[in-house]
């Protein structure tokens, strides 16, 4: 299959097809529900989305390096080293690093903005000092640069049959609810991280703050004023998605199955949250397995359903104005 993509997508030198199979690797071991949904998309398309899951992974595992320990200030510096790699691999298209090379050569060919990438390190610098966010807002400042341009990034490689303005912002939503629903599906992991990424207005309002969720993981024991907050902050999540799903159909229809799938897997983790009484302080919820294949089969009958459309109408404008794209499906 990984040379089935890179093959469709015309990567031939052998160094740089090295570089995007190891972010596929990536995508396949830490992002399940990511990397089922990519293999819905266009195979030409599916390296792109490897190389920037890669280097999204690969900062985020920097930032979270503490089962040894690892100080702040080393992976301060760990982390400054992968943004000069990163800036000297937009600016040259080369690299020693397989990740920012598979990235660099994503962005020159999709033409993704390299102030996407600016302002994800930025976020993920923030990580290793900001422990908790007062508000909302706050929070949503936090996942501009750490969700809402992962969407953006996305954005190019789907492409489009709306101008690719109109459908950015709800793009860049929907990157924001993912994120949302991984920080309400991970709130025990996160703790013992250090971190809270619920407002504490929003646990506030509540009856809960920091230390509650701290004693509850502790103890073991759960408390309604936990759960309230939890149910508000999944209220809150599928408003976001409300936002995003209308650019759904903004997507090439091809890219569409995907991102559709993607959507709804998403969104059955809260579902599986709810279902397990909003347990998370204390375990990961898990969406059934069953479930997933479901979708999963749903979106693939998706993909044949655009296939034969698209052998009957013309490519979308943004997928005929990538550069050097081979084949359709």
């Amino acid at each position: 299959m990984t040379r089935r993509e890179l093959d469709a997508a015309g990567i031939a030198d052998p160094q740089l097809r090295a570089a995007y199979r190891h972010c596929r690797r990536l995508n396949a071991r830490h992002g399940r529900t990511y990397f089922l949904a990519t293999r819905l998309l266009p195979v030409p398309r599916r390296p792109a989305v490897h190389a920037l899951y890669g280097f999204a992974r690969w900062a985020d595992d920097i930032v979270d390096d503490l089962a040894c320990g690892t100080p702040p200030h080393v992976r301060d510096a760990r982390l400054a080293r992968l943004a000069d790699a990163l800036d000297d691999g937009l600016r040259t298209g080369r690299s020693s690093e397989p990740v920012v090379r598979a990235l660099a050569h994503t962005a020159d060919r999709y033409t993704i903005p390299a102030g996407h990438f600016t302002d994800f390190m930025a976020s993920m610098r923030d990580d290793l000092t900001v422990t908790d966010y007062p508000t909302y807002a706050d929070l949503r400042r936090y996942m501009h640069g750490s969700a809402a341009v992962i969407g953006l990034q996305m954005l190019p490689v789907l492409g489009t049959v709306a101008p690719r303005e109109e459908a950015a912002p709800h793009a860049a939503a929907l990157g924001v609810a993912f994120q949302l629903t991984n920080f309400i599906r991970d709130v025990g992991e996160d703790l013992d991280r250090g971190r809270v990424y619920l407002p504490a207005d929003l646990l506030a309002a509540h009856g809960a703050d920091r230390a509650l969720l701290e004693w509850s993981r502790a103890t073991g024991r759960p408390d309604p004023r936990i759960r309230a907050a939890l149910e508000a902050a999944a209220a809150l999540t599928r408003g976001v998605y409300r936002e995003a799903e209308p650019g759904i159909a903004m997507l090439d229809p091809r890219s569409r199955p995907c991102i559709r799938t993607a959507y709804r897997l998403y969104g059955a983790i809260l579902d599986a949250v709810a279902a397990d009484g909003y347990a998370v302080v204390h375990r990961r919820a898990v969406v059934p397995r069953r479930q997933r294949a479901r979708e999963a089969a749903a979106g693939l009958a998706g993909v044949v359903a655009a296939r034969l459309r698209a052998r009957r109408a013309p490519a979308p404008r943004e997928a005929a104005a990538v550069r050097g794209e081979g084949g359709t499906a």
